[in-house]
């Protein structure tokens, strides 16, 4: 029979040659060696002198940071998901508010003299007026006093017209005097007057806001007596958080719904933005103008104001319940398949009624959990939802497990650990070292003695807990139950 031809020195063993036609993995970081909440971006040691393990990219579930969920435990928590996908967000800044008079539109009838109520022709508050429309009669000795004096003024200069012109100018300088101080009452109409009442009329069309008038009251200068509000336009002051104040701009259009036409909706318009900002609230008044020609809106009504501040460009975007705020950080559980699902961080933009941005940590097309149980509490966080899925339920998730071989150092019954001396455990890149492990179980070291030879095996339940599962005494394939 042949010799073998022996191999040369240029061969390439087959496992070799087919690893160096392997895609390069990428690198995501070191992690500690003892299962600590610990990386690092570069190779390093731990305090005992071990080499942090490197974690890549296509690691198994547990290196990085990769959760497994089994089918049945799927159906339980009742998963649903959808996939972010391309689409115009309704971006609008949604807010209460009232309805109001608009301030611009209001009048206020006063008499600039003293005097007495002889008549009132609008007597209830709320009641219409038109413009001209008389309101009230009034007598004033001192209006009637400045009247005749202008008439007594007026009868002088028409006798002096004949006169030489100094008489013709003191004349005509009494009658503008008297007129002047007619004026200064705005009862320039009222100097010709016969009556000893005077009669007040609607300075505008509107309505009556308010009436401080009675039949025989006496006023004083300057007394409002009646103030009409011109309601055909009318106010909108809505309250804006603050987180919005730079997603609305002076001038933008606005639709307001009121719980008296809840199926009619109102246009509008920003009209003012508030300088200040309320700090008990955290919100800023808005004012918006609205046509109420058909005098359907009242001063009062609670408005709900929407105003459009999105675009027709599309964003990437997933259901709002799909994002986990941990008040820090936000992130997304990304579907990997095969039950298994990763914690994605994830940077938000504009956030719409029933959907939010995703500027940076998705791809359209990525599938991501929309609705399951621990999600029902709007407070939850990440740790509160990552512990749902490892939920100590060994059905639902499983640790990553290790054998070794070694000898019982101390057994400590009241923590129920245990301290090994083990030998190298090149899976995990230890040295031989000793170490304290927990016990699953009272039982899994029953009848063991210390010093005497094991082989034994042990889970990785991370944030550096190691716990035995089986102990083997050496050369023997006898196991203790748990």
């Amino acid at each position: 029979m042949a010799a073998a031809p022996a191999p040369s020195a240029d061969a390439v063993p087959p496992d070799a040659a087919s690893d160096s036609a392997k895609p390069a993995r990428k690198l995501l970081y070191y992690r500690n060696p003892m299962g600590l909440p610990d990386t690092s971006p570069v190779p390093k040691k731990d305090s005992m002198g071990m080499d942090y393990i490197a974690v890549y990219e296509d690691d198994e579930p547990g290196d990085a940071g990769v959760v497994k969920v089994s089918p049945a435990r799927v159906q339980t928590l009742g998963v649903k998901t959808a996939r972010a996908d391309m689409r115009t967000l309704d971006a609008a800044v949604r807010a209460v508010g009232r309805i109001d008079i608009d301030e611009r539109r209001t009048h206020e009838v006063a008499p600039r003299f003293e005097g007495w109520i002889e008549r009132l022709y609008v007597n209830a508050t709320g009641d219409p007026v038109r413009k001209g429309q008389a309101l009230f009669s009034v007598y004033s000795p001192e209006l009637l006093s400045a009247q005749k004096e202008l008439r007594i003024a007026e009868t002088l200069a028409a006798a002096a017209s004949t006169a030489d012109p100094a008489a013709r100018e003191g004349a005509q300088r009494l009658v503008d005097a008297a007129r002047e101080r007619l004026r200064n009452w705005n009862m320039a109409g009222a100097g010709t007057a016969r009556s000893a009442s005077t009669t007040f009329v609607s300075p505008a069309n509107g309505v009556v806001v308010e009436k401080k008038a009675v039949e025989g009251m006496r006023f004083a200068p300057g007394t409002t007596i009646f103030r009409i509000a011109d309601l055909s336009s009318v106010w909108a002051m809505a309250d804006i958080y603050e987180q919005d104040l730079g997603r609305i701009k002076l001038g933008e259009t606005a639709r307001l719904i009121v719980d008296a036409f809840p199926d009619r909706r109102f246009d509008a318009k920003i009209d003012y933005i508030y300088p200040t900002l309320n700090a008990a609230t955290r919100t800023t008044p808005v004012r918006l103008a609205l046509d109420n020609r058909d005098g359907l809106l009242r001063p009062g009504m609670f408005a709900h104001v929407e105003v459009a501040t999105g675009s027709a460009a599309p964003r990437l975007t997933v259901p709002a319940s799909a994002v986990i705020d941990s008040g820090e950080r936000q992130v997304v559980l990304l579907v990997l398949g095969e039950g298994k699902y990763k914690p994605q961080p994830v940077t938000l933009g504009l956030r719409g009624a029933d959907a939010v941005e995703i500027r940076d940590g998705l791809e359209a097309g990525d599938e991501v959990v929309v609705a399951a149980n621990f999600l029902i509490d709007a407070e939850s966080n990440l740790k509160a939802a990552l512990s749902t899925f490892t939920a100590a339920d060994t059905a639902a998730a499983s640790f990553p497990v290790y054998h070794a071989t070694g000898s019982i150092d101390a057994v400590d019954a009241a923590s129920n650990t245990v301290s090994m001396n083990h030998e190298p455990i090149p899976a995990l890149q230890w040295p031989a070292m000793t170490m304290d492990f927990g016990l699953a179980s009272p039982e899994t070291a029953k009848g063991l003695l210390p010093g005497e030879p094991v082989t034994f095996e042990f889970e990785d339940r991370g944030n550096g807990e190691f716990v035995i599962t089986r102990f083997d005494k050496a050369g023997t394939s006898a196991r203790k139950e748990h």
